[in-house]
């Protein structure tokens, strides 16, 4: 029976390698929720992680930006930016040893790529960050303009991606990053910011980004002093209002379509180069997916996209929808035959995902046109959240 006839889709979990990685039983416990496969981190930003059931630990703490495998030093010799070999949170093939586990209890394994999202990247090579129209560097954003940037991107996606075994993979952060972020003690929320607000925060000012302005007809000094002037209302407590008519009104229309135009131009080419260079290296029949928002102006880890070029450019997408489904409906409504549409659901109750409605969520993603749906995260949430989360499969198998 199809999804739409009431069947749950294609179920997924994520999973880091700590969270198997010297647990005898994870495997065959994340397999025995009832999901087909494991989208197992293999490149991933700095973070601080609960292991619930781990034998050995109960927090994991990754103090940087790095990969869960050896990188290749051939690969990267003479390269200025490279990936970041893990420490002891993922010593050795970390991956590789997590995924052997997972396929031997018979879940299918894909693999979970972080990009554009390095702190230790940004701290070690300031000049590969997004530079705000105050002059404020963000080194948790490498700006994807910047050719050499965009080549470590590229590669990175390449290498951590086409991992033995792997039959697909999900890249996350492929486009641009701006102010919204987790960072270390984050005091960013006094000001109600907005969609207008992030978007004004988050245009890059480096000499790649004032270049690229410069050819589409804006002066960049003149362009950063409006920002400026736009956003001092803001400041003040004003809220600017969402979507793209409220960044109109702060910056004007024309400089504001002038803006998008050169930022959606870059993430479009980067999605399609990395996306044709890791099926350049893969096997036949690896699918290759995107974390992604259908607002190309959106900033983040699900990189803001246009839904029909994304569609016919990679092999689907996973879409945020833990807080309702509705960002599914513009990539339906741009469906390509074959292509993945999935719903990323939290199902970890203390970072607000909701696991006893997840039967519920499943189907309504379902009925919005969703062939898949993700669960996040099978290592964080508790056991409570887990009993929930293989009673809502096992109704819906």
């Amino acid at each position: 029976m199809s999804a739409a006839g009431g069947r749950t889709p294609r179920a997924s979990a994520f999973v880091y390698p700590w969270d198997v990685n010297g647990d005898p039983g994870a495997a065959a416990r994340l397999a025995g929720l009832g999901v087909h496969q494991a989208t197992l981190a293999s490149a991933y930003h700095s973070t601080r992680a609960l292991t619930p059931r781990h034998p050995r630990h109960r927090v994991v703490t990754a103090s940087h930006a790095a990969v869960l495998y050896p990188p290749d030093g051939e690969r990267w010799k003479g390269h200025r930016l490279r990936p970041y070999p893990a420490g002891d949170w993922a010593p050795g093939d970390a991956y590789g040893e997590a995924a052997a586990a997972l396929a031997g209890a018979g879940l299918d394994v894909h693999t979970w790529v972080v990009l554009a999202h390095n702190s230790r990247l940004g701290e070690e090579f300031p000049d590969t960050s997004v530079v705000n129209a105050y002059g404020d560097r963000y080194p948790w954003a490498p700006c994807i303009a910047q050719p050499g940037t965009r080549a470590y991107l590229t590669g990175l996606a390449v290498e951590a991606a086409v991992r033995p075994g792997a039959a697909g993979t999900e890249l996350e952060s492929l486009g641009w990053y701006g102010l919204a972020h987790l960072h270390a003690h984050d005091k960013t929320a006094g000001v109600r910011l907005g969609d207008a607000g992030q978007y004004l925060m988050s245009l890059c000012f480096c000499p790649s980004c004032r270049d690229g302005y410069a050819g589409r007809g804006l002066d960049p000094d003149e362009t950063a002093d409006a920002v400026r002037r736009a956003l001092e209302p803001v400041w003040r407590g004003e809220a600017p209002g969402g979507g793209w008519e409220a960044v109109e009104k702060l910056l004007g229309g024309e400089r504001a379509a002038a803006t998008r135009a050169w930022r959606d131009s870059v993430a479009r080419s980067l999605q399609e180069e990395t996306v044709a260079a890791v099926r350049a290296a893969a096997p036949d029949g690896f699918r290759v997916l995107l974390h992604a928002d259908p607002v190309s102006y959106h900033c983040g880890a699900n990189a803001g996209v246009d839904p029909g070029h994304i569609l016919s450019v990679a092999d689907g997408v996973v879409v945020p929808c833990t807080g309702g489904p509705g960002l599914l409906t513009p990539f339906a409504e741009q469906r390509v035959a074959g292509r993945v549409l999935a719903a990323n659901l939290t199902v970890v109750s203390g970072m607000g995902g909701s696991p006893a409605t997840l039967g519920a969520d499943m189907a309504r993603a379902a009925g919005l046109g969703a062939t898949e749906v993700r669960l996040y995260h099978a290592g964080l949430a508790s056991d409570e959240d887990l009993s929930l989360v293989a009673e809502a499969l096992a109704r819906r198998a």
